[in-house]
């Protein structure tokens, strides 16, 4: 017997769109899920957002006021795709109401906003998902895998970058992402908390780090109506970019090894340059997602000159069988939420976490809150290890 489960989206941009199209697609990858997802209600307060969403995807109500969800009996599971400065409040009031979290990183604006979220959730007995998509690639599956049943011996050291140009454009408007108010910290929570994540997906804890920042478009237009995305406001009343613009980091992990994450969101030239280099004392795997579906394999005994071989991830990999039944055949990006939909609904429907969980997004909080201190402060800084 397949249950129906009440779901509402609240903040309809282009990541509310993304987790409406996973429910969608969901029980198509996933046919023997014990839960099927019915979309009951978006919520968005841009006039004439939820309406639209409504007629293309089919929720059976709009509402411009996030907390009518919270007061829904209808609606058991919320997908939290509003801007950062919401997260804490509609997190914890949904959790309270007794519904389901899937929620977009960061959780909030800083590492306090994560752990009540965290708290929240674990006093209500409800699940928590959260929005860490390349983790489920299933090249990145492998990865870990091949790390930690040492195929390339002990790692020493790893390199983790994501470098953007969403925000390189000067004529970019400033809206809510660049405010230290409403959007916290930038890069760093936009891009740095999918490194960290990564790295200790990947690695393993995260003891201490030194990091430097830099804004290098101080200023912006103000937008002169409501935006989505990335849009532009040229002509608009300038004002201040008040977070950064660009993060490097050194690591140093629990087990030893080093690393190095760097991320920028002004990277004239690079578009979506997500990935990672590691490396072990017998061999090395590496990691792009622009080509996400192949991974860079060194291993073996020759150490010197050692070749590196492709492997292209088929349905032994990760929850790529879900998807395609061969090797080599592609995933892309929106596959990723429909494998993050399906273990929410499965952390629903078992009551056990499977995923990025909440306390996955303190933890990651948790390493961006040292690299702000750190740069700050110009040192190294231990990063806490209850999350």
């Amino acid at each position: 017997m397949v249950e129906a489960l009440g779901v509402a989206v609240v903040g309809f941009g282009w990541m509310g769109r993304v987790h409406t199209q996973a429910y969608a697609r969901v029980r198509h990858h996933y046919p023997h899920l014990a839960l099927r997802p019915e979309l009951v209600t978006v919520a968005e307060e841009v006039p004439g957002r939820a309406e639209e969403a409504a007629a293309q995807f089919g929720f059976a109500s709009t509402t411009r006021d996030w907390r009518e969800v919270a007061a829904d009996p209808r609606i058991r599971a919320v997908s939290i795709t509003a801007p950062n400065f919401l997260h804490r409040e509609i997190a914890v009031a949904m959790a309270e109401a007794g519904k389901h979290v899937w929620i977009e990183k960061p959780v909030g604006l800083t590492a306090g906003d994560a752990r009540a979220v965290a708290d929240a959730v674990a006093k209500a007995g409800v699940q928590g998902t959260v929005g860490f998509n390349y983790r489920n690639a299933p090249a990145v599956e492998a990865a870990r895998d091949l790390i930690a049943a040492g195929e390339i011996g002990s790692v020493t050291h790893a390199r983790i970058r994501l470098f953007s140009d969403y925000a390189a454009h000067p004529e970019g408007a400033l809206t809510w992402r660049f405010e230290r108010e409403r959007g916290g910290s930038g890069v760093l929570g936009d891009l740095a908390s999918h490194g960290a994540d990564l790295a200790r997906f990947l690695l393993g804890e995260i003891t201490s780090l030194t990091a430097d920042t830099a804004v290098f478009l101080p200023e912006r237009a103000r937008p002169t109506a409501a935006t989505a995305g990335h849009s532009r406001a040229a002509g608009g009343e300038p004002g201040p970019v008040e977070n950064e613009d660009y993060v490097s980091c050194l690591l140093r992990f629990a087990s030893g090894a080093r690393g190095v994450l760097e991320a920028c969101r002004v990277s004239v030239g690079e578009q979506n340059n997500y990935g990672f280099e590691v490396h072990g004392t017998r061999g090395a795997v590496f990691w792009d997602f622009r080509r996400m579906n192949e991974l860079g394999v060194s291993r073996g005994t020759e150490y010197q000159d050692q070749s590196v071989s492709t492997v292209y991830v088929g349905p032994g990999h990760g929850e790529f069988a879900a998807f395609q039944p061969g090797a080599a055949n592609a995933m892309g990006y929106d596959d990723l939420k429909v494998v993050e939909a399906h273990r929410f609904l499965r952390s629903i429907a078992e009551g056990t976490p499977y995923g990025a969980t909440l306390p996955d997004a303190v933890h990651s909080a948790t390493v961006l809150e040292a690299m702000t201190r750190s740069a700050r402060d110009g040192s190294w800084a231990r990063v806490r290890q209850d999350g």
